[in-house]
């Protein structure tokens, strides 16, 4: 199962690593939704967004995966395990921003008849969001290096372990600066034989700091299931936010929340990658189902499994919609106050035509009786 094995393996690179140990000078943990992300001594570093694009064909899983932070971090690193042999290279920072376009709410205008609270004569339309989401033990040494790279600001390190507290050491040796519980959360992972890929960050300009979006990484790996690895967020102290492009034959869900709020769904549909060449070179020239998904964990300590994902029952599409609000006119007029006030209008016209009836009818019993 060499195929499944760098699955797991790319898939632990990505992800681990924001506790700063210097004295009383420690910095908090952040994770990102695939580990956990340790800046080095005497600097900090947060994770504001970890955007995955997840592109799976039943037999091979590619992670295209960025992230944007802050701070005053020089270098970073985390790790990310991943089911089986991984191939890493630098990815395309133009498929966020189409996968954005392909998946951005629709805007429609609706109209109203009757005046509301902010309306004359009470009082500009508003805006809302509608909320119809529809929905045997191996004999390899303790560590072993499948491959080491640079690739632009990144040092990265594929690698197989049979012993966590083995594979934190080499890390530590290797300057990939980790959590010390890093061995316990990777202890599931080397029973099932997964591999790792860690990634230190290091900018090549000297002196730079981490921060702002930095350059996605694409992660590739054979895979028989649409997995995506969150246990070692649990290693986290601060809440978590996770946004996945799901690119499949169908529409995807998560098997479980895992320990977070429910996940929710901004986008499903079938796209073509015409016009969007980042994503015609990620998916080829057909229509694949994209399913956007994000998903909070308030409290990243009750992450208890990796995410994985399944067909759903049907493929129904949905797409989120902001409507504007505005006051039905007509020829310049609010709808209600013409209406209303032809309705008065017809009733004093009646109103009149009744008196002169009335008058009529008088006028000539006066004339009939003389």
């Amino acid at each position: 199962m060499r195929g499944t094995r760098k699955a797991r393996r790319a898939l632990l690179v990505v992800c681990a690593l924001l506790l700063t140990q210097l004295g009383s000078l420690i910095a908090p943990a952040y994770a990102c939704g695939c580990g956990a992300m340790v800046p080095g001594a005497r600097s900090t570093m947060g994770v504001e967004r970890e955007t995955s694009v997840v592109r799976w064909d039943g037999t091979t899983e590619e992670i295209v995966m960025r992230f944007t932070v802050n701070g005053n971090a020089p270098q970073a690193a985390w790790i990310m395990p991943v089911p089986s042999r991984a191939d890493v290279e630098l990815g395309d920072p133009a498929l966020f921003g189409e996968l954005d376009t392909l998946t951005e709410p629709q805007r429609r205008t609706r109209h109203y008849f009757w005046p509301r609270d902010d309306d004359w004569p009470f009082a500009s339309g508003g805006e809302y969001m509608s909320d119809g989401a529809p929905q045997p033990r191996s004999t390899a040494p303790p560590v072993g290096v499948v491959g080491r790279e640079r690739l632009g600001d990144f040092d990265v390190a594929r690698l197989t372990a049979t012993d966590p507290d083995a594979l934190r050491d080499w890390l530590e040796t290797n300057g990939f600066e980790l959590p010390s519980d890093l061995a316990t959360g990777l202890r599931p992972y080397v029973d099932q034989e997964w591999e790792y890929v860690a990634v230190r960050l290091a900018p090549e300009e000297e002196g730079a700091t981490l921060r702002g979006t930095l350059d996605p990484l694409r992660l590739s790996f054979a895979s028989d299931r649409l997995i995506y690895p969150m246990r070692l967020s649990r290693l986290a102290d601060q809440p978590q936010s996770l946004g996945l492009y799901v690119l499949a034959d169908h529409r995807m869900e998560p098997r479980a929340s895992i320990g977070g709020d429910e996940p929710e769904v901004r986008f499903a549909g079938r796209v073509s990658p015409d016009g969007s060449p980042a994503l015609a070179e990620l998916t080829g020239t057909g229509r694949p189902f994209l399913t956007a998904i994000d998903q909070y964990f308030p409290r990243p300590e009750r992450i208890d499994a990796d995410h994985e994902l399944r067909a759903t029952a049907s493929d129904t599409p949905y797409r989120q919609v902001y409507y504007d609000d505005e006051l039905r006119m007509i020829a310049g007029v609010p709808a209600w106050l013409a209406t209303v006030g032809g309705v008065f209008l017809v009733l004093i016209l009646l109103v009149v035509a009744g008196a002169v009836r009335r008058v009529r009818r008088r006028a000539g019993e006066t004339r009939f009786a003389r």
